[in-house]
């Protein structure tokens, strides 16, 4: 297919449409139909999409389009060269569900939707026939699930002889609108049995009655909080089931926020899953003005997904994909597969004719890109690695994004067996003399303008001691990986307080951020922690650390900077360390 373009996009003013539209604006010699019922609203959706959107890019034209009425008749007077159906919910499509791909096929148009129900994506195949007859191509699913799922699943699993289970979930941030589509669907089967791949089997399962945990941490980045993700109802269940045969369990789930309405709304789906109530298809107006009522929380989102499978060698190999989306970007993930689509065409090279569930005609080489021109980052861990010994603490956190860090600050932080560090520090303390207390509790150093610092590092069993003097203070703590709620986080311990710290890595700095603490092991509200301004950076190839800790109550307690080398003192293993002589900087 070449260029010009004209794609008809239906619902092209809703959520998803609208969202696909403004994705493809700067796209050159592509014509755009925004439609839908409402042409007064189509018009509006157009009039306001055209300002921000450059000369060069996509024509935007409002047209009238009622899925519901004969389609072929007005696809005839439209001419589009493709239809995209971003309405929904295809759950409640009727009767004749398949009507417009009908049409489509009929037009010689091609199709793709939007649409995450199991039976209409997976009935899309009976019309492949008919579709490579007329020489189009007709793709169901081509939405976050199974497109981009299916996608990330297919990237972690390369050269896994096996696949043994598959996990995957998706987060929405609180602040993004939720489309009443997407509510309406969700609502229809909530609570009513599925089949789900468990242990080898099937057995029935009920949507959002059934939930797990997981903390979506993209390596290098500030991690999502843990999020409660409930068991859907979506295509992968059974499509990855087909494709990967010997894989003895499949799990989606989603996670919407905030956790306190997740919470209700499963509530509400028990009583379908007892009989109680046959739906809750009555209430999905309800539910939709209550996610948009109650709106607290980060405005972040994220995805994940997990595989875990066996090597060409026979041994166990556990990948897990992550993504975390800032602010409103992670709206427009969903319309990137067929943003990914559109972009094919416009460039010649568009799916080959046929009717099919659209799981590998988008790969995740073809999201990367669309997904770096927002505020969003992904990466993949190598969870194996993570019961290891070879590496250490901050390696094993970090992840693939311990390379990105200057070689100074991978050195000090390649901690595996006991060693020593000095340098010198600059301290500044509180002025309040309940700042000056907790300072002395704790050993912090007293203010000085240039102190030796010396730091001592033992490791027994992936844990590190670090051992700290000022001058002539000395205080120490000790650092472990997180567990449970503060997986993917460094631990620090001081005493009775442990502060859960994330790994960020910004512009060759590692910055340590408090996600959590507890004290005398209690978890605390994270809105009476300590505050810490922490990092760390290489000039002219030496480490050097910056720490500034305070509190609310207390103002500032304790700010010290400066730089850490190899103790070159006798009995110091400064040979061993000599790349490794910083891992003070996070608490120095």
């Amino acid at each position: 297919m070449g260029r010009p373009l004209t794609v008809l996009i239906v619902g092209g003013y809703g959520t998803f449409g609208g969202r696909l539209a403004r994705l493809l604006s700067d796209c050159a010699g592509l014509t755009l139909l925004i439609g839908g019922r409402s042409l007064e609203r189509a018009q509006e959706f157009c009039s306001d999409a055209r300002e921000p959107r450059a000369q060069s890019g996509a024509t935007l034209r409002p047209v009238r389009f009622d899925r519901d009425a004969p389609a072929a008749e007005q696809l005839r007077a439209l001419a589009p060269d493709m239809v995209v159906d971003a309405s929904g919910p295809f759950q409640a499509y009727g009767h004749a569900p398949y009507r417009l791909v009908e049409a489509c096929i009929a037009c010689g148009v091609h199709y793709l939707d939007l649409a995450d129900s199991t039976g209409f994506v997976c009935g899309i195949e009976r019309f492949d026939e008919r579709a490579r007859e007329r020489r189009v191509f007709v793709l169901s699913g081509v939405s976050t699930f199974p497109a981009l799922t299916t996608a990330v699943v297919r990237r972690l699993s390369v050269g896994m002889r096996r696949v043994d289970s598959v996990v995957a979930g998706a987060a929405p941030s609180p602040f993004v609108r939720v489309g009443p589509s997407v509510i309406g669907a969700i609502a229809a089967y909530a609570g009513k049995a599925v089949r789900v791949r468990e242990d080898g089997g099937e057995r029935a399962a009920y949507p959002f009655t059934e939930m797990r945990r997981y903390i979506i941490a993209v390596p290098g980045h500030l991690p999502l909080r843990p999020i409660e993700f409930s068991l859907v109802d979506v295509p992968d269940l059974r499509l990855v089931a087909e494709s990967l045969p010997e894989c003895r369990s499949v799990w989606m789930g989603a996670g919407p926020t905030p956790a306190l309405w997740h919470r209700v709304f499963r509530g509400l789906a028990w009583l379908v899953r007892l009989r109680i109530l046959p739906s809750l298809s009555f209430l999905s107006q309800f539910m939709y003005r209550g996610f948009g009522a109650f709106r607290w929380g980060e405005h972040r989102g994220g995805m994940f997904a997990r595989v875990t499978g066996v090597d060409a060698s026979g041994a166990r190999v556990v990948r897990s994909w992550h993504l975390v989306a800032e602010g409103d970007a992670g709206r427009f993930i969903p319309s990137m597969g067929a943003e990914a689509l559109v972009r094919k065409c416009l460039a010649g090279v568009p799916p080959a004719a046929g009717a099919r569930t659209a799981t590998r005609d988008v790969e995740l080489a073809d999201y990367e890109p669309l997904l770096a021109r927002h505020a969003i980052r992904f990466g993949v861990r190598h969870d194996t690695e993570m019961r290891g010994t070879e590496q250490s603490l901050y390696q094993l956190v970090l992840g693939m994004s311990w390379s990105s860090l200057p070689e100074s600050l991978r050195a000090m932080h390649s901690v595996k067996t006991s060693h020593t560090v000095a340098g010198r520090a600059q301290v500044t303390r509180g002025a309040r003399w309940v700042a000056s207390l907790v300072a002395s509790m704790i050993g912090f150093p007293a203010a000085a303008t240039d102190v030796p610092v010396q730091a001592r590092f033992d490791v027994v069993k992936g844990r590190e001691t670090w051992t700290r003097r000022f001058g002539s203070r000395v205080f120490s703590s000790e650092q472990f990986a997180g567990r449970g709620r503060w997986d993917r986080l460094v631990c620090e311990r001081f005493g009775p307080v442990t502060l859960a710290l994330a790994l960020v890595v910004d512009a060759r700095r590692l910055r340590l951020i408090v996600r959590g603490w507890s004290l005398f092991g209690i978890p605390m509200p994270r809105a009476l922690a300590p505050h810490c301004d922490a990092h760390e950076h290489d000039t002219d190839g030496r480490f050097h650390f910056d720490v500034a800790i305070a509190h609310r109550w207390t103002g500032l307690i304790v700010h010290y900077r400066g730089w850490l080398a190899p103790d070159p003192t006798p009995g110091s293993s400064a040979t061993d360390t000599a790349a490794r002589a910083a891992a003070a900087a996070k608490t120095l």
